[in-house]
């Protein structure tokens, strides 16, 4: 398994697709000061077949596991990317995200922003059988000690946009 470093960020669904853009401008700001090159920050809906395969390249969605989807339950087309019956798990596909990828020296690439995500999922006969809160989301784990990343992950605490993280690179009564 090896050591990690998990975040996750959250934005209420009131924030604008336009007012997160502008906050990864500020922390894209400090990724090319950092020395990221290059850099890029997204807006985008995905709302077309074009899109959705874009956005699969960004996220591979968001996983979320409940009783309901356990069983023969039969979900509509375009909800999810994977969706296991035994566990009850699914990958919700994304309907938008804001943004901000950062490429190392290595050329790694590395996503840093938000993702608005269903709230519902419908089975096939339209009856809404899971429910989620409406929120901008993100998180990832990443097998880096590089402590650019946690400066930046630091813009979004400070901006209160951090739900959790955990660094099993760097001891707690070291941070």
């Amino acid at each position: 398994m090896g050591l990690t470093y998990h975040f996750k960020l959250r934005a209420d669904s009131t924030e604008s697709p336009e007012h997160i853009e502008l906050f990864l401008k500020a922390v894209e700001e400090e990724a090319i000061r950092l020395g990221y090159n290059p850099t890029m920050v997204l807006n985008a809906k995905f709302d077309s077949a074009e899109r959705l395969k874009f956005a699969r390249r960004l996220t591979p969605g968001l996983c979320v596991e409940d009783s309901r989807l356990k069983g023969e339950v039969a979900l509509r087309e375009g909800q999810t990317w994977h969706h296991n019956h035994v566990d009850g798990t699914c990958r919700l596909i994304p309907e938008r995200g804001v943004v901000l990828v950062i490429t190392d020296e290595r050329k790694s690439e590395t996503i840093l922003g938000f993702f608005k995500y269903r709230t519902f999922l419908f089975d096939v006969n339209g009856k809404a059988i899971f429910s989620r809160p409406d929120e901008w989301t993100f998180e990832d784990f990443l097998k880096t000690p590089d402590a650019r990343l946690r400066r930046l992950v630091k813009q979004f605490a400070e901006a209160g946009y951090v739900e959790s993280e955990q660094d099993d690179f760097t001891p707690s009564s070291a941070r």
